[in-house]
């Protein structure tokens, strides 16, 4: 029984920085910046959902771990999307 091999860049862990860290922080306590609160929402975007990455691995497992990771953020861009005006009528 052969065992699946795992593609280390499919499970890598979101780059961050203090600014990063910071602005995570910020949001969690409710007190973030404008400019707090955009750089957030993009690091969760950008690095935990992996919106910008190639989702597709030799490991069946790594892509559909990619792919879960992905559907988070496509969930998220699309109530970024919604008209709030003809959702309410």
């Amino acid at each position: 029984m052969g065992t699946a091999k795992t593609s280390k860049a499919a499970l890598k862990l979101g780059a961050y920085d203090e600014g990063d860290v910071g602005a995570m922080q910020a949001l969690q306590r409710g007190d973030a910046s404008d400019h707090q609160q955009k750089r957030a929402l993009e690091w969760i975007l950008r690095e935990a959902c992996g919106l910008q990455d190639w989702a597709y691995y030799p490991s069946e497992r790594d892509t559909n771990v990619a792919l879960g990771r992905q559907f988070v953020g496509q969930q998220i861009v699309k109530l970024l999307k919604i008209n709030l005006r003809t959702m309410r009528r």
